[in-house]
């Protein structure tokens, strides 16, 4: 996945909460085992006019004022309900690189992280303002997301700090996942393996033996 530092871009608003994962891909775009194809299906019950690919001139991902949105503003409990991956797919194929939102749910954020969605969270209040400014077509909707300093600059130039565990702030700078960021430090696990095998011998000896026999 692409790594995450700063991304500085549209904003679109989404003042509404409990959006769930049915909503954000429907089960319907989901028929395909392809992980490709899911930028068209964002919000395509919402997107689109019903039974059409005719893009309903009524949501906001359809107003010229927030075309090519990278950040995406939510209210509470964003990404809740299934477990439903495919729902952060859609959202990085069409170009989101982070919500903002007061909550998510949990098995969401988590496919977040994983897939080079930053979930950043901030309060109700910050949220709301945010929203406001991005609703006054007196100030372009362009906003930055900072993880080097985890802080987000809104439309009018307001700095709000937000919170990200270390090793989900590792994963998205990085670009990796658990397993990759393990394999990054391999050759410091092979020199501590062979600083150990010379002090403890005896402990792989039983492990030598047993691959000869394997083999």
């Amino acid at each position: 996945m692409e790594p995450f530092r700063r991304i500085a871009g549209t904003s679109a608003p989404m003042p509404i909460d409990n959006v769930d994962t049915d909503a954000i891909i429907p089960s319907k775009e989901t028929q395909s085992t392809a992980r490709t194809g899911y930028g068209e299906k964002l919000f395509a019950n919402w997107r689109y006019l019903p039974g059409t690919r005719a893009p309903n001139p009524d949501f906001v991902l359809n107003n010229p004022r927030y075309a090519g949105a990278q950040l995406l503003v939510a209210g509470r409990n964003f990404g809740c309900g299934s477990s439903r991956e495919a729902a952060v797919w859609a959202l990085s194929q069409f170009g989101v690189r982070a919500v903002i939102a007061e909550s998510y749910g949990a098995i969401f954020r988590n496919n977040c992280i994983r897939n080079g969605v930053l979930p950043a969270v901030l309060p109700i209040a910050a949220v709301e303002q945010v929203l406001a400014e991005l609703a006054d077509g007196a100030i372009a909707p362009q906003m930055a997301v900072d993880l080097e300093t985890c802080t987000i600059v809104s439309p009018s130039g307001a700095v709000f700090g937000f919170q990200i565990g270390s090793l989900e702030r590792e994963m998205l700078m990085q670009g990796a996942d658990e397993i990759e960021l393990t394999l990054m430090k391999r050759p410091l696990i092979e020199a501590f393996r062979a600083r150990d095998q010379a002090l403890r011998p005896w402990v792989y000896a039983s492990q030598e033996a047993t691959h000869a026999q394997d083999h």
